[in-house]
């Protein structure tokens, strides 16, 4: 038996990205525009609510379309489409052994359903993964991070119709076949759970374009599942060796006392996130979802090869996003993934998310237990207000004090077994955020000097956070 006493020799450290919250150009080399260009910055929204502002009407998101005075974010990134070479090199800098970026379906195929895709976007993505190998870090490679062309919306009614598998598992298949050599690790689609919580982002659905919502999201989750399953029969074709992820946001909760009934209502809310990765690796929906599904009335549409394809196309990894963790009461709280309490022993960042490195321990082994499967840490890290001091100097002293406290209890995890294959923080270098569209809720140790409405001159500047990581990644962990 092998005794595991800290990070083992062949560990993965590095950061991640999503291409529609750095890359920009969105109009240029034959580009479409995806459901994260409608996205509009709003000065005076509730920022600890923002995560949950995703959706969308039909009619809004043909005004975004036209609107030429607001500013969408989105669509400018920090300019990375021309800045990778540089960007990469100060990652490099720091020692980063992996770079997580995802492809952006709408740059391949601007409206998701050419038959040819566009050759100056894989252009672009051959140019930067060649990047990342040349300069030592394996590319861990996203096909899906929010960037469904905005024509599926459109035209089909976002992921529910379920025309749009083909036309994503034909998407993957373009990347299997053209980076089989190049990318060994590849999310399929990020943070699938998340579409309770960012449901426009995910699906790529309008509220008004379907009856009864709920019903229409758990139709397109499993549309998500096929397409899926589609893309990993697809690669074990291709090369066997290639390893096929999918990815959950940890929305697991703890009980906001020890009353049975709000010990019960975790269970059962918990069991709710771990649907989508017992579907995807146990092969098959649980009982406890189908108990759900016929007492809301949600009523899927499941061809006869759906349960066959699910059940021999289960996937290699999971990818786990951790930020900060919540409670729940039978009280105050309901089935709704996103209806939760913050734990009263833990501090908050601006934006409500509760620092918690417990937490995080709490949930890799809770994870790998059920699964008994490696587990990717494809996101963790702090989002917070930075400030330029005298001699261009950024001392981000909370961000090395989240990051050390999540890595010493990611070590602690690994020492009773569970197996990690990588560690990406989030944000390595400062991107236009997900939820909020802001720029200055800066996750990286490299600022960029851009602010919420685009304005700066985009200098990159290094935080203190940047040699903090660099020695640890030197030291393997060992520094912490």
């Amino acid at each position: 038996m092998i005794e595991r006493t800290g990070f083992p020799k062949n560990f993965l450290w590095g950061g991640a990205v999503a291409a529609n919250q750095i890359e920009g150009g969105f109009e240029l080399d034959g580009k479409g525009l995806s459901v994260a260009d409608v996205h509009l910055y709003n000065p005076k929204m509730d920022i600890k609510a923002a995560s949950h502002e995703s959706d969308m009407t039909l009619e809004e998101v043909k005004q975004h379309m036209l609107d030429q005075n607001g500013y969408y974010p989105k669509r400018h990134g920090i300019d990375f489409y021309h800045t990778y070479k540089e960007d990469l090199k100060l990652l490099a800098e720091m020692g980063f052994q992996t770079f997580r970026t995802s492809i952006d379906w709408s740059r391949i195929f601007p409206n998701g359903n050419e038959i040819e895709p566009n050759q100056k976007g894989l252009q672009f993505y051959d140019e930067l993964i060649d990047e990342c190998i040349k300069l030592g870090m394996e590319p861990i490679i996203t096909m899906l991070h929010y960037e469904t062309p905005l024509n599926i919306t459109l035209e089909y009614g976002g992921w529910h119709n379920r025309k749009v598998i083909d036309l994503f598992a034909n998407y993957g298949k373009i990347l299997l076949e053209r980076y089989q050599k190049k990318v060994k690790y590849w999310i399929v689609i990020n943070q699938i759970n998340l579409v309770h919580f960012e449901s426009f982002n995910s699906i790529a659905v309008c509220e008004d374009q379907v009856e009864n919502m709920e019903e229409a999201k758990y139709q397109a989750i499993h549309n998500q599942f096929v397409a899926t399953a589609k893309i990993v029969e697809k690669a074990r074709a291709i090369n066997p060796a290639m390893q096929m992820g999918t990815m959950l946001a940890d929305c697991t909760a703890s009980p906001f006392s020890c009353k049975p009934e709000d010990v019960v209502l975790a269970m059962k809310r918990n069991r709710m996130q771990y649907f989508f990765s017992d579907v995807q690796f146990r092969g098959s929906y649980p009982s406890y979802m189908r108990r759900y599904f016929s007492e809301n009335a949600i009523n899927l549409h499941e061809e006869s090869d759906d349960a066959k394809l699910l059940a021999e196309n289960t996937m290699d990894y999971l990818a786990i996003s951790y930020y900060y963790s919540s409670t729940v009461s039978a009280e105050k709280n309901t089935m709704d993934p996103a209806d939760v309490l913050v734990n009263p022993y833990l501090k908050e960042n601006p934006w409500g998310w509760a620092i918690d490195a417990k937490g995080f321990y709490n949930c890799l082994c809770q994870y790998y237990d059920r699964y008994q499967v490696p587990l990717l840490i494809a996101e963790n890290g702090f989002g917070m207000y930075d400030k330029v001091e005298a001699n261009d100097e950024i001392n981000d002293d909370y961000r090395i004090a989240y990051l050390r406290a999540h890595l010493i209890e990611l070590k602690e995890a690994i020492k009773d077994g569970v197996e990690i294959i990588a560690y990406c923080a989030w944000g390595p270098i400062d991107i236009v955020s997900c939820s909020s569209a802001e720029m200055e809720k800066r996750y990286g140790f490299i600022y960029v000097d851009i602010d919420n409405l685009g304005k700066g001159t985009g200098k990159r500047l290094k935080k203190k956070s940047f040699n903090w990581y660099q020695q640890v990644i030197a030291t393997n962990g060992n520094s912490l």
